[in-house]
């Protein structure tokens, strides 16, 4: 490894040390991961891959945020998730070797790590612990989904709002632990987009969070003021 490459992967490990799940592994599985990763840069509104491309690897959000969508059979977009630094994402094709399963594109400029597919099935031949490594990276996910899907069936528009809120402050709690971002890029629509709301409900229901003093919107952003309110509405 060269010195400016070495440096490189410093660099790399500092941003996704405050991840839970990268934190969390060997400090030998973070190295071999690293070794095996390439940088690559999106340009705001480029496309990472679509639904039913082939699997090529994994990814990690070093700086900026993604999208995740569809598209429905009446040809709108759906936003479904956004994405920000240090998340990983793209292991499911691993698993079952099938297509990806939605569209992924720049919401900014953006630096991601990818590690690709080859390279993550050496890793997985040599040392088949990487697939209790890569399991945990996958029930993080499925926890967070179901949990997101109870709340869109069983909660109120204001408690719905502040527990998106949380979650996207909290990067679906794959931060690790006392890591969180105040400042989320996304308005209104979007917010209401993944949580199958009105643009007028989320308007009202950030409007009188505001006159509380829990967040503060923008352009294109919204900064919680007092996590702990929103966490007390939103309950257990």
């Amino acid at each position: 490894m060269t010195p400016s490459g070495t440096t490189l992967i410093d660099e790399w490990r500092a941003a996704l040390c405050g991840g839970r799940w990268f934190a969390s592994l060997p400090e030998a599985s973070q190295g071999a991961l690293l070794a095996a990763a390439r940088e690559r840069r999106l340009p705001a509104g480029a496309t990472l891959f679509r639904r039913g491309d082939p699997g090529d690897g994994l990814f990690a959000v070093l700086d900026g945020g993604l999208r995740v969508g569809a598209v429905d059979p009446h040809g709108r977009e759906l936003l479904l998730q956004v994405l920000g630094p240090p998340h990983w994402f793209g292991e499911i094709t691993l698993f079952d070797g099938g297509p990806r399963t939605h569209d992924v594109s720049a919401r900014g400029d953006t630096r991601l790590l990818q590690v690709p597919l080859a390279a993550l099935q050496r890793l997985t031949a040599d040392d088949p612990q990487w697939w209790l490594h890569l399991g945990r990276l996958l029930a993080e996910k499925s926890r967070a989904l179901m949990l997101g899907l109870e709340q869109l069936a069983a909660l109120p528009a204001p408690q719905r709002v502040a527990t998106r809120l949380l979650a996207l402050a909290e990067g679906h709690g794959m931060l690790a632990e006392g890591q969180a971002q105040r400042r989320l890029a996304l308005n209104q629509e979007q917010l209401g987009a993944m949580l199958a709301l009105s643009r007028q409900t989320v308007s009202e229901v950030l409007r009188e969070f505001e006159s509380r003093g829990w967040l503060r919107r923008g352009y294109g952003q919204i900064e919680l003021l007092d996590p702990d309110a929103l966490r007390a509405l939103a309950g257990p």
